[in-house]
């Protein structure tokens, strides 16, 4: 059972790739992936955990509260209470900070929040938004995230290209654009987030040395779209038309629209300083920003009696609007994960990397290909736990001089963690989301996408390695 696992995720990924030919939405299939590993580890854990000898489960065993029940006891307890509710509560806050992210995002665009940014990308000519769009979103990545910016870019998108058809290419450029723009700072993805925390890798470091490979990597597959999607002079085939909820929009005061935006944009963006000073989770950032959104509107609503089918715009309405199917997807995938570590499988793929790679940056090359299929924090995290940072006081070998604080691992490993993630478009949760939100097919991304991204990813590595 311990080998079937990994065959079990395998045969999972592929039937959220062939969702359209199998005709099961891919949310049910990642649920049952995730249940299906939980409950082998479940029945073989006497195997998996204890003939096996995982390490986790051996340093459990060893507690004095623990040390004297039957085995099995200790297994079923070890992978409830030690396993699957810390899992899950890890899972939660991921799950948490996308549904307030898209929730607040939502808000502000029903509120003309981002109207001003909306008409500074309007443009009828495909190619000229299609690089006006991938730029935002870049910058937009390393302010806020990759995740929020790519829902937020998604929001103004649906407003700038009504049709779906034009806006699937768009879509699908603002995944690989968010991913590269997260790459190079420290808050944009989580996995740099971590490295960054950890005291991996400084901020200057991270940004001096991979702005200009990140560039590189939206750069490639940017040039290549914009001849190869896109004809010269090509328009869009529909314009933006203004909705029933625009209508009711134009009442509310310019002064609170402002408000809102700020509250919005806020909330997302100061999550990093809200996690460095605190030290709490960052969902609790952006639920605090719904919270201010939420108190806001219904009190500016209090005051603006007259527009009573305004109140259509409550948080109470639009929070019906969260799509549950992505957030049960991202639920799937990540608790599969979790039971993969759990069962010991990450820790023995990381030893192999490490015994068949035997210079750093392959090390780092591999991780980014493989990062579309296993979370790149999960990645990220096995990578830090397995190569622990070199004292640089100390005499080392050149190979020992990569894992140094700001060393070349280090910086790398942050460049192909987040890019790699644009391979497959379920690679990253940036590409889980936009999927999610634009029900954007797997093939459709494969087939115009993926080798775009490959050469991206490529080209960036190389412009790093001619830099140091």
């Amino acid at each position: 059972m311990y080998y079937l696992m990994p065959v079990v995720f395998i045969l999972g990924i592929l039937g959220i790739a062939l969702e359209e030919k199998i005709n099961i939405n891919k949310s049910a299939i990642a649920l049952l992936m995730s249940i299906v590993l939980w409950v082998m580890l479940l029945f073989n854990g006497h195997t998996i955990l204890v003939e096996l000898g995982n390490p986790e489960f051996l340093k459990f065993a060893q507690h004095e509260y623990i040390i004297n029940i039957p085995i099995k006891d200790q297994i079923v307890r070890y992978l409830t209470d030690e396993s699957l509710v810390p899992h899950l509560g890890n899972v939660s806050e991921t799950l948490f900070f996308i549904m307030c992210a898209m929730l607040i995002v939502h808000i502000v665009d029903k509120h003309g929040g981002f109207d001003a940014v909306t008409r500074f990308l309007s443009t009828n000519k495909k190619r000229h938004l299609l690089w006006s769009l991938s730029f935002a979103t870049f910058f937009f990545s390393a302010l806020l995230d990759n995740l929020a910016a790519s829902i937020v870019l998604i929001a103004i998108l649906r407003k700038l290209v009504p049709n779906k058809t034009d806006r699937l290419k768009y879509a699908c450029m603002v995944i690989l654009a968010a991913n590269a723009g997260g790459a190079w700072s420290p808050i944009g993805d989580i996995a740099t987030l971590l490295l960054w925390t950890k005291g991996n890798v400084t901020a200057t470091q991270q940004v001096t040395h991979l702005f200009l490979p990140s560039l590189i990597n939206l750069l490639v597959p940017l040039v290549i779209a914009h001849f190869w999607l896109f004809k010269k002079n090509d328009v869009l085939r529909e314009q933006h038309k203004i909705t029933r909820e625009g209508v009711y929009i134009e009442h509310i005061p310019e002064k609170s629209r402002i408000v809102i935006f700020w509250i919005g944009i806020l909330s997302l963006a100061l999550v990093p300083v809200f996690q460095a000073t605190l030290h709490l989770p960052a969902f609790m950032s952006v639920l605090l920003g719904l919270v201010f959104l939420w108190i806001y509107t219904d009190l500016m609503y209090g005051r603006i009696n007259e527009i009573r089918e305004a109140n259509k715009l409550r948080i109470e309405k639009l929070s019906h609007s969260v799509d549950l199917p992505t957030i049960l997807f991202f639920l799937g995938i990540l608790m599969s994960v979790a039971a993969l570590e759990t069962g010991g499988q990450l820790t023995l793929f990381a030893n192999i990397l490490s015994t068949n790679f035997q210079h750093p940056y392959l090390i780092n090359l591999f991780i980014g290909v493989v990062s579309p299929v296993v979370d790149n924090v999960a990645l990220v995290a096995a990578t830090i736990a397995m190569f622990p940072v070199a004292d640089a006081s100390a005499e080392l070998t050149p190979y020992m001089q990569y894992f140094v604080v700001d060393g070349g691992f280090w910086t790398l490993l942050a460049y192909c963690a987040v890019t790699g993630g644009n391979i497959l478009i379920f690679g990253s949760a940036t590409g889980v989301a936009v999927m999610g939100m634009e029900k954007i097919n797997f093939l459709y991304f494969f087939k115009r996408f993926t080798p775009l991204a490959i050469l991206g990813y490529l080209a960036g590595i190389g412009v790093f390695l001619l830099m140091n």
